[in-house]
């Protein structure tokens, strides 16, 4: 009995697992391109971090502003990928063109809103209540890169697209090559050399400005060299725009990009919260959420290999198959996960010694303090590893069956009912400090996490038994 019940389990199994070839092709690309985009962040960081703790601390103010207006960019920019799967998957060439040229408009229209909003918006630093030297040094490093907001949501609009067809590829080689100009300027210009002037974290901004400029170039070139994409990007009309395309696209960019502000802002208060308790608390919890969003950005990829998949198949009314393969992407997304949390188990004292100088004896007893607070903040990152994990896969597709608002109802819940109050109640000198802000992003990813698989077992449950009568 015992090996035909070990058979039956492995034949079970074996329904999700085979799928791993293809979810791991598709996701990859995405990842390292993810990636890139972190490293750009975790290069300045540790760049940075060799100026003084008061710089990284600076960075961090400055990019937890960049962190709100991102999420609202790319996350309306997630629109896109369901609908060119879809539009894809029944040969829809028509519609695709229509999606890409009314997506591209809109993201372009709302990248320069974002870079208005924020250099208009830079002066409530002061009011903030943050060290004053970290706003001081903050201030002229946000001036120059919310200006790179514009071509960034360009690029997602132009990425999203690129995935929705499945062409996960190009994205990538933009991003990476995207990085090799980002860490030659920024070596030149942050430290001065080949007789630059040294501009600080000036230098890190431009750096990343230019290499958000090239990302766009060189995706567009790549996707022109292809039939099937440059057959839809080629000979647009870009300022003749289609109503009902931009309402469907505005409908669901819009809770797309709600979904992740109410992520991203959670973070972005950790960050203010952790600037109340000094500048070295700060520079730590920026220390942590950098490595920590490396290995999100693994799971974010299985995110829109889920929303390509499953959009694919409801494209083909394929609910029973969009089911099984949604699964078999949570499964392989979550042994990822439990990797990732023990390696920040073991490493935790480790990791966060590269981004500050050990040997400048000046900040000698700052950059201790901040190892020690950050070792104590990837306790908290390790176990959330499955939770964090689990909430942007299933996030994803559900993006792909194209169901947005009870998803953006339970991330507010999640976030801000759940998270932020323990967030600001644990994160406070008299309890835990940084540990208990961290606490409370663990709770509120927790409890996303937990609802959204909820929402995703019932509705595909129900597409299939509307389609077959049963379950």
């Amino acid at each position: 009995m015992v090996p035909l019940q070990t058979k039956f389990n492995r034949l079970i199994l074996a329904k999700y697992t085979k799928e791993f070839k293809y979810n791991w092709k598709l996701a990859a690309p995405v990842m390292l391109g993810m990636l890139g985009h972190t490293f750009v962040s975790f290069i300045d960081n540790i760049m940075v971090g060799q100026l003084g703790t008061a710089e990284l601390a600076a960075v961090s103010l400055g990019n937890s502003f960049m962190f709100i207006a991102m999420s609202i960019g790319i996350g309306f920019s997630t629109a896109i990928t369901p609908l060119i799967a879809e539009a894809d998957a029944s040969k829809n060439f028509t519609e695709a063109k229509s999606i890409y040229k009314n997506g591209l408009f809109l993201c372009t229209a709302l990248g320069i809103f974002l870079f208005l909003m924020i250099f208009c918006s830079k002066s409530l630093m002061y009011t903030m209540n943050q060290p004053e030297e970290v706003v001081e040094l903050a201030i002229p490093y946000l001036n120059l890169v919310s200006f790179s907001l514009i071509p960034l949501v360009i690029f997602q609009a132009i990425k999203q697209f690129s995935d929705g067809l499945s062409m996960t590829k190009y994205p990538m080689y933009a991003t990476l090559l995207a990085n090799i100009v980002n860490i030659v300027l920024n070596y030149i210009l942050i430290f001065g050399k080949f007789g630059m002037p040294a501009l600080g974290i000036v230098g890190a901004a431009v750096g990343t400005l230019a290499s958000r400029f090239v990302m766009v170039w060189y995706l567009l070139f790549l996707l022109k060299k292809r039939e099937h994409s440059n057959s839809i990007i080629s000979n647009i009309p870009f300022f003749r725009v289609d109503k009902e395309m931009i309402k469907k696209i505005t409908n669901l960019g819009s809770l797309s990009a709600m979904q992740m502000f109410f992520e991203v802002g959670i973070f972005t208060a950790a960050i203010w919260l952790s600037g109340l308790l000094g500048k070295n608390p700060q520079a730590a919890n920026q220390i942590a959420l950098n490595l920590s969003s490396m290995t999100f950005m693994v799971a974010t990829g299985f995110g829109v290999a889920a929303m390509i998949r499953v959009g694919n198949q409801k494209g083909l009314n394929a609910f029973k198959e969009l089911r099984r393969i949604g699964f078999s992407i949570f499964l392989i997304g979550l042994l990822f996960a439990i990797l990732f949390a023990l390696v920040f188990l073991v490493f935790r004292d480790v990791f966060p010694k590269i981004y500050v100088n050990l040997d400048d004896a000046a900040n000698y007893q700052d950059n201790i303090e901040v190892i020690g607070i950050a070792a104590k903040l990837l306790l908290a990152a390790a176990i959330f590893q499955l939770t964090d994990s689990l909430q942007v896969m299933v996030l994803g597709a559900l993006r792909g069956l194209q169901d947005v608002k009870i998803p953006t109802l339970i991330t507010f819940i999640s976030y801000w009912v759940v998270g932020f109050p323990i967030c600001y109640y644990l994160g406070t000198e008299e309890m835990y400090g940084s540990f208990g802000i961290w606490l409370g992003l663990l709770a509120g990813l927790t409890t996303a996490a937990l609802l959204l698989f909820a929402r995703f077992n019932s509705l595909t449950l129900k597409l299939i038994q509307s389609k077959h009568g049963t379950t």
